[in-house]
């Protein structure tokens, strides 16, 4: 009967794991998360507000730099069944 005790349970223990795994996470810092006030709504909404402005003004990159394209030829044009004619 312990012969099969044993390795039920390590497959048991095996399979519950993973599943375990996957429910709800019970972290010990859940407790100290806090309501924002309605002060601290209005800074963070203005400090969101002041990161998107500070975004928009940083340009967009319009050119790729290829440092290697000064020392590469230019592609040469395939010539095609009507030039050739």
């Amino acid at each position: 009967m312990l012969r099969k005790l044993i390795p039920a349970a390590a497959i048991l223990a095996l399979v519950t794991g993973p599943a375990a795994a996957q429910g709800v996470a019970l972290s010990p810092f859940k407790k100290d998360e806090k309501k924002l006030t309605p002060d601290e709504l209005k800074a963070q909404q203005q400090r969101e507000k002041d990161y998107k402005a500070a975004m928009d003004k940083i340009p967009d990159k319009k050119t790729t730099v290829d440092p290697w394209g000064d020392i590469r030829p230019a592609p040469a044009p395939q010539a095609t069944a009507k030039n050739k004619q």
